[in-house]
């Protein structure tokens, strides 16, 4: 069962944050202020999704990792605690912030300041979460093969 779990939660986490930063970044750079503030809005909304997802994803992975050694669950291992921190320390209080300023009209420096730090720190989760699937990918092929 872990090993159904943990791919479709993980790719439903990453989905999830790139779709966030892909939302963001279209909303900022291509649309209207109202569209701003509706993306800002909904993604608290989808952190319903998000938080469970990554959840899942963690402890199927430590879960089916337990025992298992080599470079790919090391770096695996290693990326992980990273991912956590930004999203619980970054991701998730930007995005809740945001929320607010944004409902509340404020796009001002404090905003945008924070809008910058969030998309840094998403696009960094994006990518540590995608070599985490493909390390994952690599490490099922091999136990097939085996």
């Amino acid at each position: 069962m872990k090993q159904i779990i943990h791919p479709i939660a993980g790719a439903v986490a990453l989905l999830t944050i790139a779709g966030f930063w892909i939302s963001t970044v279209i909303s900022e750079f291509f649309l209207s202020m109202g569209a701003v503030v509706a993306v800002k809005t909904v993604i608290p909304w989808f952190l319903l999704l998000l938080v469970p997802a990554l959840m899942a994803t963690g402890g199927t992975g430590f879960a089916m990792g337990r025992g298992m050694r080599g470079p790919l669950i090391a770096a695996k291992t290693r990326r992980m605690p990273i991912i956590a921190a930004n999203g619980l320390l970054i991701l998730v209080p930007a995005a809740l912030y945001l929320s607010v300023k944004a409902s509340a009209g404020e796009f001002d420096r404090a905003f945008y300041s924070v809008q910058g730090v969030e998309l840094i720190a998403g696009a960094m989760n994006i990518a540590l979460m995608a070599l985490n699937m493909r390390d994952g990918i690599r490490l099922s092929r091999r136990r097939k093969r085996a």
